[in-house]
């Protein structure tokens, strides 16, 4: 069983292996040409440029593996446990790696080109802050990597009917701009609003990942991943990466991998800063508190109800979790964690605008999700006009309460002597 364990780690680490690149050298047209070279009074600036003259690349077609929720879980392959083994989630908040677009797991920058000195791979897992609740580094890095691909796409074709594909998971998965008048909008305009559909767009690809696995999607058909779907710390850590990403964009450090490796490496930090991160033992000890209660640790990965706190609350607006003082003030571990409560924690909800420059962002692109003939039978107990001829990211938050309304009676069943 060891050696299963080996092979499953081996395929996500060699399929991290491989991270594309852009360079971006925009070339000017006539009318930017003219500007510079009879004395306009208004700078060039990159959004003024000919879009197709702008990087174009792939949405990362992989989700980076991480963490199902808690610290320090049992593990089994199939039926049969692995001993001693547990699996180590927390990360110290200096030991956060540099960012790689699309990295998987296995890359390695060197500290010279990181951004925070910091040398190897992303270093990826979960932290705590006083402000945000757990936080999900992947998870962040993910839709952050997602914005900047989709951002270069929407902008090369805002305005037009386009189709963007995104990979499939229980069904084909896709951006569908629409066609709107555009003429009347800036450079700057168009920037900003494509920047601004790019991130919320990239979030709800994050929120059609939750759906995807509660009905049945895995990365290898050998490891369930139910377990993480809903998972409480998901989506807020998905809406940070998107709201990191959309502020890089809009300062205009993206046009090249490097910059925007850099970038998002110093802000994430930042970031993490802001939210009030704590050291890895208070974070661990955290875990301590709310075992029994958002999680069990006495049932291993991947069993789905190892997970007993969820998150199904979909949309645009999204507020963390906080491990109420109550509930650490009772456990034992209150000695470890009790520093965090000597001042008030407010929670810090993240919110992604649904309207821009008076446009309705909905109206402009939507996230379409498809259901395969092979995941259909997990959508039986939902109606089928919600998703037989496939739904939007509209839908999302009906076909969420279905699970949600599952999972309960799944919980009741289960606590039932």
């Amino acid at each position: 069983m060891h050696h299963s364990l080996i092979i499953l780690l081996t395929i996500v680490l060699l399929g991290g292996c491989a991270t594309p690149t852009w360079q971006s050298h925009p070339a000017p047209d006539e009318a930017t040409i003219s500007r510079a070279l009879n004395g306009s009074d208004q700078p060039v600036a990159i959004w003024d440029l000919p879009p197709e003259s702008l990087p174009e690349f792939p949405v990362p077609q992989n989700v980076r593996p991480c963490c199902a929720f808690g610290n320090l879980q049992k593990v089994k392959v199939g039926p049969v446990p692995i001993p001693l083994f547990r699996l180590g989630n927390t990360v110290a908040p200096d030991k956060v790696g540099p960012h790689r677009f699309d990295g998987g797991t296995f890359t390695y920058t060197s500290s010279g080109m990181s951004g925070n000195n910091n040398r190897g791979s992303e270093n990826n897992g979960v932290l705590y802050t006083a402000r945000g609740g757990f936080i999900d580094l992947a998870h962040v890095r993910d839709t952050a990597d997602d914005t900047v691909a989709l951002f270069f796409q929407i902008f090369r074709h805002l305005g037009q009917d386009h189709t963007i594909d995104l990979p499939n998971e229980i069904g084909q998965r896709y951006v569908r701009l629409h066609a709107f008048d555009v003429s009347d909008l800036s450079g700057q305009e168009r920037w900003h609003l494509a920047a601004a559909l790019a991130a919320r767009l990239a979030y709800f690809k994050a929120e059609s990942h939750e759906i995807a696995q509660w009905h049945g999607y895995a990365s290898f058909a050998s490891w369930p991943e139910t377990v993480s779907a809903f998972s409480p710390e998901d989506l807020y850590s998905n809406m940070l990466g998107a709201k990191l990403t959309l502020a890089l964009i809009n300062a205009q450090l993206v046009l090249n991998d490097q910059l925007y490796n850099q970038s998002l490496t110093v802000w994430l930090d930042s970031a993490l800063a802001w939210l009030g991160e704590v050291d890895r033992k208070t974070s661990n000890a955290l875990f301590d508190v709310v075992d029994g209660h958002w999680w069990d640790s006495s049932r291993p990965i991947p069993d789905k109800f190892m997970v007993l706190k969820r998150h199904y609350q979909m949309g645009d607006r999204q507020l963390p979790y906080l491990v109420p003082e109550s509930m650490a003030s009772g456990h034992e571990a209150w000695p470890r964690v009790a520093a965090l409560y000597r001042k008030p924690n407010t929670p810090h909800t993240l919110h992604l605008r649904a309207t821009h420059q008076g446009l309705e962002l909905d109206s402009l692109g939507e996230l379409v999700m498809k259901v395969s003939d092979d995941y259909a039978a997990s959508f039986s107990d939902i109606p089928a006009e919600l998703w037989q001829n496939g739904f939007t990211h509209r839908e999302f938050g009906a076909i969420a309460s279905y699970a949600a309304q599952a999972d309960a009676k799944q919980l009741e069943a289960l606590s039932t002597p």
